[in-house]
């Protein structure tokens, strides 16, 4: 057994072997997406682990970007999660990868548009700006701000955080701890137009309403 491999199994030794097969049944990070789409949008304020992920078959944002990252780790990734940030709406985390030198995402959303991402991004600015024209709020404003530095989630290796039987809000501290960098100027905000209609329906299709931040119309923003 060589060392990789012996560091893998000391890894994941918190999983059984049922759950151990079906990591090992996720080929490439696409199979991993197709498997968070599968499942429902969990409305509970709860964040659980990759584990439990798997046992209770749901998850939301947060715990979907933590469950790809804990099998993109399984495929030899380095377990990262980005921050994009919003006004007047819900943050959106992806787990992102890397791939002949380029930057690609798995993500859980409770709209169809903030979803996989190709690895494709030659910098996470662009991976990020990706996501803008489809990142709109319950009102249809357009809500993508910023985006934080990766959060290595091997860093909370010793909270046990992908087969914790607790809450993982520790792992939301910890993007305390990353700058975040600003991708729209105040004359870039003022000029926005609202998101496309047939965007916004579309987006919203397959949404689970109890799930969806619940835009203030009153909400203005410094600009």
């Amino acid at each position: 057994m060589t060392f990789m491999q012996q560091a893998s199994e000391q890894l994941f030794a918190g999983f059984g072997p049922k759950e151990l097969d079906f990591l090992s049944s996720l080929k490439c990070p696409h199979d991993i997406q197709l498997f968070l789409n599968s499942i429902p949008y969990n409305v509970e304020p709860v964040c659980k682990s990759p584990l439990r992920v798997l046992r209770e078959k749901s998850a939301h944002c947060f715990e979907g970007a933590i469950f790809a990252a804990c099998c993109l780790r399984f495929l030899g990734q380095q377990p990262r999660l980005v921050d994009l940030g919003a006004f007047n709406d819900d943050d959106h985390v992806l787990s992102v990868f890397k791939q002949n030198g380029r930057f690609g995402a798995v993500a859980k959303s409770n709209t169809t548009v903030l979803r996989f991402r190709e690895p494709v991004y030659l910098t996470l600015r662009e991976l990020a700006m990706s996501y803008f024209e489809g990142y709109f709020n319950t009102l249809g404003f357009k809500t993508l701000r910023r985006f934080s530095y990766p959060l290595d989630l091997s860093a909370f290796d010793e909270k046990g955080w992908m087969t914790s039987e607790e809450d993982l809000e520790f792992i939301a501290e910890g993007f305390k701890t990353v700058k975040y960098r600003e991708l729209l100027s105040k004359d870039m905000i003022r000029d926005l137009a609202p998101a496309d209609p047939d965007l916004i329906k579309a987006g919203f299709s397959c949404s689970v309403e109890d799930g969806l931040y619940r835009a203030d119309p009153e909400a203005r923003e410094e600009v």
